[in-house]
C-alpha cells in the first residue's frame, strides 16, 4: 500500500515538473543549467520538459497498470545511468544540482519499478 502511494506521488511529481516547464519555461534553466537563446529553445523546454513529463507522469495514473508505472521507473533509471556517465565524461561530478537530480532519478526509478 505504501509503495503504491509512493508510485502515485512519483507520477504526480513528474506531471508537476512537466507543468512547471510548460507554464514557466523561464525557471527551467535554474534547475537544469540549460539556457535558451530564443523562442525555439523555449518551445523545446515546453514540449520536451513539459509535454513529455506530463504525458509520462499522467499515463500510469490514467491506465493504472503496473507496467505503466514500471515504464516510468525505467525512464528515470535510464536518465540516471546516462546522467552518471555524462557526469564522469563531462567532469560535473561535484555539481550539487547534478547529484540531487541523480539521487531523485534513482529514487523515483526504484520506487516505480518495484
Amino acid at each position: 500500500m505504501v509503495v503504491h502511494i509512493l508510485k502515485i506521488i512519483s507520477c504526480i511529481g513528474t506531471v508537476a515538473t512537466g507543468l512547471l516547464a510548460t507554464l514557466r519555461p523561464s525557471v527551467v534553466p535554474g534547475f537544469t543549467g540549460l539556457e535558451t537563446t530564443g523562442p525555439r529553445g523555449v518551445t523545446e523546454i515546453r514540449s520536451i520538459f513539459g509535454g513529455l513529463f506530463i504525458g509520462l507522469g499522467a499515463f500510469p495514473l490514467i491506465v493504472a497498470a503496473p507496467v505503466a508505472f514500471q515504464m516510468l521507473g525505467v525512464m528515470y533509471l535510464a536518465i540516471a545511468v546516462v546522467r552518471l556517465v555524462s557526469m564522469v565524461l563531462d567532469g560535473s561530478l561535484t555539481e550539487s544540482s547534478n547529484i540531487i537530480s541523480l539521487a531523485i532519478e534513482v529514487l523515483l526509478g526504484v520506487i516505480l519499478v518495484i
